[in-house]
């Protein structure tokens, strides 16, 4: 199934987006493939997070203290543990730090400056990100190796499926998913990272943001955010077909 095929009876009102990357010393030739329709850039939710644990270790002088905070930021997605860093390193030091690391910019989100989830990215941007995240680790990068690992440990419901659609059940994997008071749609993201040997890795990047404007849908959804309890379920009602549609046919497209 391509993405035309996927995507032909998609909400007008719908974003979708889908990025690939094979890449490595040795092995075949590196290749990436790209994907989108609807809106150019979406909030990342908590896409981020291994990434923002990555490059903020080295800005943290306690090394335990950043652990602590870093790894239920990756492995079950806290994003009380994930303000944590965000502020104490500084919003601009880590975007600035990815920058150099992995070629990628990300602008600082407008308004609220504390909300890491409201960085604008591309699944591409993604893509590259954390591929560059993978072959640092592949590498013998300490920090990146434990994120990486982390993410091995992300377990259902919050893989949303992206391990066995894929057909690798080992792969690093990270999901984000929010619907904003502001919006009138649910995000829905996923990142799968398959290390091939080497330096060799494959990354797999589906992004989504579908219509969500059923009246009482919206406030039943608002009130357990506000209660703390866990929303995967509806996204996974919303988008998770679709979300792993596109990661398997990203696969496919790049001939992994």
């Amino acid at each position: 199934m391509g993405f035309n095929e996927l995507l032909e009876d998609l909400d007008h009102s719908a974003t979708a987006q889908a990025a690939g990357i094979r890449r490595g010393y040795g092995g075949p030739p590196a290749r990436a493939v790209s994907f989108s329709s609807g809106m150019t850039r979406l909030r990342c939710a908590s896409l981020l997070k291994p990434l923002y644990a990555w490059v903020s270790a080295a800005r943290v002088a306690d090394a335990e203290r950043w652990r602590r905070h870093a790894e239920p930021a990756v492995v079950v997605s806290s994003n009380a543990d994930t303000l944590n860093l965000w502020l104490a390193v500084g919003p601009r030091v880590i975007l600035d730090d990815l920058r150099e690391r992995t070629g990628v910019v990300w602008a600082l989100p407008n308004g609220d400056l504390s909300r890491f989830g409201s960085v604008e990215v591309t699944a591409a941007e993604v893509a590259a990100a954390y591929a560059a995240l993978a072959q640092a680790a592949l590498a013998g990068d300490p920090v990146a190796g434990s994120v990486l690992d982390w993410m091995g440990q992300v377990a259902e419901p919050q893989a949303f499926g992206a391990r066995e659609a894929l057909g690798w059940p080992e792969s690093a994997v990270k999901c984000g998913w929010y619907g904003a008071p502001d919006e009138t749609c649910l995000r829905t993201h996923a990142v799968a990272v398959q290390p091939r040997g080497g330096t060799r890795v494959s990354v797999i990047v589906a992004m989504t943001a579908l219509p969500y404007t059923v009246a009482h849908e919206r406030d039943t959804y608002r009130e357990r955010v506000g209660k703390g309890l866990p929303v995967e379920a509806e996204h996974e009602k919303v988008c998770g077909t679709l979300l792993r549609g596109l990661m398997t046919t990203t696969l496919e497209e790049l001939g992994v």
